[in-house]
């Protein structure tokens, strides 16, 4: 059963407070009542709350007042620290709340939408591939099936 994760901090956090209550309720609700599993309500809150608070640091009064420019700062110092998944993560958590409080009408625009978060490529599985194409005699190997198929009939050229 799913339940809900505190804010590790027992108030709102500052940028959140100045923005008045319905800014209030409505950061509440993005942690109780719109993120599931509760594993990923921890890591979002903490990614917001870690976010606010560098935000108000860096001198923003309120949360309307969070643009691009501190989002990007932040991801970036991001990346000096924590691996390209955790920083991604870190923005999704942002971009997510951010959608959450345009949609209740509490910033006019997202911050977080135009910041583009670093580069990750998974690498490859460790399963090998199979040295030899196919271990039963029953099945045609791919040179042999393609002679067989039947010639593309009645297609359009689009």
């Amino acid at each position: 059963m799913n339940q809900l994760v505190l804010i590790t901090s027992p108030a709102l956090p500052v940028l959140v407070a100045a923005a008045g209550e319905r800014a209030g309720m409505r950061f509440l609700e993005f942690f109780s009542a719109n993120i599931r599993n509760p594993h990923t309500r921890r890591a979002y809150a903490r990614a917001a709350e870690e976010f606010l608070a560098w935000c108000a640091t860096a001198g923003a009064v309120s949360i309307a007042d969070v643009q691009p420019v501190h989002v990007a700062t932040w991801i970036e110092a991001g990346t000096r620290e924590l691996a390209a998944p955790s920083v991604k993560q870190r923005l999704a958590a942002i971009r997510h709340l951010f959608d959450w409080l345009v949609t209740g009408q509490v910033v006019s625009v997202n911050p977080a939408a135009s910041v583009r978060g670093p580069r990750h490529v998974g690498r490859d599985g460790d399963t090998q591939r199979m040295s030899v194409p196919f271990a039963s005699h029953d099945h045609p190997r791919p040179a042999e099936r393609r002679e067989t198929l039947p010639p593309f009939e009645g297609l359009k050229v689009r």
